[in-house]
């Protein structure tokens, strides 16, 4: 093999290590996988409505006229490169949890770090929550509309944002990422 090959196979092979090193990590992170239930997850959803109401009440207008919430409390995003992020939470109703789902997302292209947030997606509209509840995995696309200002440092819910069926709101940050957002993640029903 000669040494322009080695270098080659060795950048990729470093590459695809460091990928599954970062999806290895982002399952490893505290973000509810040794968690042993239903328990466990709505305690934590409960945590994150309780901060998320208290820190932004704005949000609690989105809460009384949506048709339902997915709260997602931590979802663990890494990559250096490659990249993926794991969490886990789950469907309320009128404030009881119906269901429960993980979240993924598989990433390529340019970034670097790790990042913990938590957010939750509200149904403004009954089709909206009717797709996502029938959809075998259900990824947040690009016309997702976000309840969060220019600054990223306070939610906001503008008139606009509150037509859309679906808003989500991104908060508790802890960590730094370039370039994070929820487009391309998958939502999966699960067991706890």
């Amino acid at each position: 093999m000669s040494t322009d090959n080695f270098n080659t196979f060795s950048r990729r092979g470093f590459l695809v290590s460091v990928g599954a090193a970062a999806a290895l990590g982002t399952t490893a992170c505290s973000n509810g996988l040794g968690s042993t239930g239903a328990q466990d997850i709505d305690a934590r959803v409960d945590a994150t409505l309780n901060f998320l109401y208290s820190t932004y009440p704005g949000t609690t207008d989105l809460r009384d006229k949506s048709a339902g919430m997915l709260i997602m409390p931590v979802v663990t995003k890494a990559g250096f490169g490659v990249g993926g992020s794991y969490g886990r939470g789950a469907l309320r109703i009128n404030n009881v949890t119906v269901d429960y789902y993980s979240a993924t997302e598989a990433t390529v292209g340019f970034q670097i770090g790790a990042q913990q947030y938590a957010h939750v997606l509200f149904f403004m509209t009954e089709q909206a929550l009717m797709d996502f509840r029938h959809s075998s995995g259900w990824a947040a696309g690009a016309d997702l509309e976000y309840a969060l200002n220019d600054k990223g440092g306070n939610l906001n819910v503008a008139t606009t944002t509150a037509t859309a069926p679906v808003i989500a709101a991104i908060f508790g940050q802890a960590g730094f990422l370039a370039g994070a957002s929820l487009e391309g993640t998958k939502y999966s029903r699960i067991i706890p």
